[in-house]
């Protein structure tokens, strides 16, 4: 005798979520300019530069019941898009907490953000695509 399911997508036992863990991610882009204090005079990154970044989150989480995901990305998307305009068209140096705008500290920035909002955030990653360059920090 055959199974009969109701729905095929979702109704095979092998589509089961329940105590699933998933990551899923979103990433925007956003424009800044910094400089590095106290470089020797001549240093190329001691003058006002400018960038193109890529800020990007990952979620880990069970799915919510009722909801079918870890969470909604148009909800993720307009968190991670609320830190990315805080940096937007800014000089980095000016913003609280980045007078030293490393990667690794704007990334820590971001990151410190994001938190409040994604108790399930996992990883950001901070790159700078032109340059081939990328920070990841794993959330604890």
């Amino acid at each position: 005798m055959a199974i009969e399911l109701t729905d095929t997508q979702t109704d095979r036992p092998s589509l089961e979520v329940t105590g699933q863990v998933f990551e899923i991610t979103k990433a925007v882009s956003f424009e800044a300019a910094h400089y590095m204090g106290g470089k020797p005079e001549g240093h190329p990154y001691r003058n006002v530069h400018g960038h193109s970044f890529r800020l990007e989150a990952t979620v880990a989480g069970t799915i919510k019941s009722g909801e079918e995901w870890v969470q909604d990305f148009s909800e993720l998307t307009a968190i991670l898009t609320a830190t990315a305009q805080k940096l937007d068209h800014r000089l980095l140096n000016e913003i609280d907490g980045l007078s030293v705008p490393t990667l690794e500290r704007i990334c820590l920035w971001a990151a410190n953000d994001l938190k409040p909002s994604l108790p399930g955030l996992k990883q950001v990653v901070l790159a700078r695509p032109s340059l081939d360059e990328r920070c990841v920090l794993v959330v604890g």
